[in-house]
């Protein structure tokens, strides 16, 4: 992987990042294809409407549907799934921290029970670095254990411990992996935990920014904690992260928790969000939220966004939307997961735009001031 600082805005990065699949612009908003599918799109949306240059994948659910094994097989996740850019896998921590009822994290992995059919599985940070090289993804996450906030001091304090331990040996497998020729191209992360508390997050960022990773990720927010807290917490981690490495926060957000922390130095995102939303009639526009339910919409014959340019505002209205998702067409899934995906890709785009033009201030003031008068 090679990593480039293209323009700095204050703390905002416009970076490059190019894997063995893509050249990926920064600030970069990933869509969370989990079991290798963005949900209601397919591969050519991706590819040729989104121009996506990178998407996420799961772990934990590809392992178990259709198996890792399966995904070598044919052609690891790239064959497999035709899309021919990168792909970042997520380990499958947080799956066992939201699975919380099916599964145990211990000192050397996570025993868990599958979702699908109760069967009974043991992740260790080995085991994980090995199924993302059957996935053959370019940017692979380690384990690593996550906990809900508000969480006791000593949980947090097992955390830090566990993550750095897991850490340690994930790095020297990987490592010792690609000696002996395997995911020589594939890229490893590590993953900085802490809850909100400064001290935690200072330790955890200090040791793992001290082992021979390719990036590191903030992880463990947007797990119930207030935004501002997220927020803060982020300034402060960020100072403790290699200048030369990509910054990843994980899971986070809503477009104003990306603007927010774009400017406190992230360069990376991804968030079940906007696909998530839209398939609940939930469409982000630059004007703040739409739900497209609403009885208002029924005779509206503007699009969407009258500032967007996708397929969905291009063609169609909120009248017609507003019907297809009230007649439970399917239809609609696709053209609101559209619309969502490519406003913030747009959004990130116009993001990196700004640094590039050392202006992300005004940028971040115009964002707030156009919420403000819908």
């Amino acid at each position: 992987m090679q990593f480039s600082i293209d323009a700095t805005s204050s703390k905002a990065r416009a970076c490059t990042i190019t894997t063995a699949h893509s050249t990926i612009q920064t600030p970069v908003f990933m869509p969370v294809g989990t079991l290798g599918s963005v949900k209601a799109l397919d591969m050519a949306d991706m590819l040729e409407l989104l121009d996506t240059k990178i998407i996420l994948a799961n772990t934990y659910h590809l392992y178990l549907r259709p198996g890792s094994k399966t995904v070598d097989a044919m052609g690891k996740l790239h064959g497999f799934t035709t899309y021919n850019r990168s792909f970042l896998t997520d380990s499958g921590g947080f799956q066992a921290f939201s699975l919380s009822d099916i599964s145990k994290p211990g000192e050397n992995g996570i025993e868990f029970r599958s979702h699908i059919d109760g069967s009974k599985h043991f992740f260790t940070p080995e085991k994980v670095i090995d199924i993302q090289h059957d996935l053959g993804s370019d940017i692979m996450m380690i384990l690593d254990d996550l906990v809900a906030l508000p969480a006791t001091q000593e949980r947090i304090a097992l955390s830090i411990e566990r993550t750095t331990e897991w850490a340690k040996r994930s790095i020297e497998y990987f490592r010792k992996k690609q000696s002996e020729g395997i995911g020589v191209q594939q890229n490893i992360f590590a993953i900085i935990q802490g809850g909100t508390d400064r001290a935690f997050r200072t330790k955890s960022a200090t040791q793992l920014c001290s082992l021979d990773y390719d990036g590191f990720a903030i992880g463990g927010l947007s797990v119930g904690e207030a935004n501002q807290d997220m927020y803060d917490t982020v300034e402060h981690t960020v100072k403790y992260m290699p200048e030369d490495k990509p910054r990843y926060l994980m899971g986070v957000g809503t477009p104003e928790d990306l603007v927010e922390n774009i400017e406190r130095g992230v360069d990376m995102f991804d968030c079940v969000m906007p696909t998530r939303n839209a398939r609940n009639g939930t469409l982000f526009t630059s004007f703040g939220r739409v739900n497209i339910k609403g009885a208002k919409f029924k005779l509206d014959n503007l699009p969407i966004d009258s500032e967007c340019n996708c397929l969905t505002c291009k063609r169609y209205t909120r009248s017609y939307l507003h019907h297809l998702f009230r007649a439970k067409e399917l239809s609609f899934f696709r053209l609101a997961s559209i619309h969502n995906l490519h406003y913030y890709l747009t959004l990130m785009r116009e993001a990196r735009e700004a640094i590039l033009d050392d202006r992300y201030s005004e940028f971040k003031r115009e964002f707030y001031a156009k919420r403000a008068t819908s």
